[in-house]
């Protein structure tokens, strides 16, 4: 949690592997993700980290199937398979009547549904969240924030969520303040 400009972003950035630190290291499960390939790195970002932003990053001329289907073309899965994860993932969203629109045909929260559907289609450990309510009206964010917690919980999903969002930050096990690129490692209760 932090206000705007604080590096929240960065810091997903940088432990999603996008970025790389000007020093030190970043271990995730064990692994160095500074000492990796850009390679390895993308092997390990497409099998380890499901994205989910603010503004959806939807592809406008692609329906949610489609949208979903994006991350799965770059496994070896078979277009059978591909349609069974889509499948799956949209209906864990309660998306499934949904698939064949167009983000334009769809709400914010069906969006952002869309979204969280393409960021666990590949079954990732680790779900970075930036600001994913933060386009969303109240009751379409609750609905986002009980999602979150549901693949926490039920799936084991880590999910590492940013936000300036009072309401949004009380969903979270432990909270952490970012201030000025300065991450204050005590819990907050």
């Amino acid at each position: 949690m932090g206000p705007s400009g604080s590096g929240k972003s960065t810091l997903l950035n940088l432990i999603a592997g996008i970025d790389k630190p000007d020093r030190g290291e970043i271990r995730i499960g064990g692994v160095d993700i500074t000492a990796l390939s850009e390679s390895q790195l993308a092997d390990w970002r497409a099998t380890h980290v499901g994205f989910v932003f603010q503004f959806y990053n939807l592809i406008p001329v692609l329906t949610a199937f489609e949208n979903v289907e994006l991350p799965l073309l770059l496994t070896r899965l078979t277009g059978k398979q591909r349609k069974q994860h889509v499948e799956t993932a949209l209906s864990m969203m309660g998306l499934s009547e949904r698939m064949h629109h167009y983000p334009s045909e769809l709400s914010g929260g069906e969006q952002q549904r869309v979204a969280i559907a393409r960021a666990v289609v590949t079954d990732p450990t680790i779900l970075v969240a930036d600001e994913p309510t933060g386009d969303l009206d109240r009751i379409s964010a609750d609905d986002i924030l009980k999602l979150l917690g549901r693949l926490n919980r039920e799936l084991g999903k880590t999910i590492i969520l940013v936000t300036h969002d009072p309401h949004a930050a009380q969903s979270a096990r432990i909270i952490r303040h970012l201030d000025k690129g300065v991450l204050d490692t005590a819990e907050v209760p």
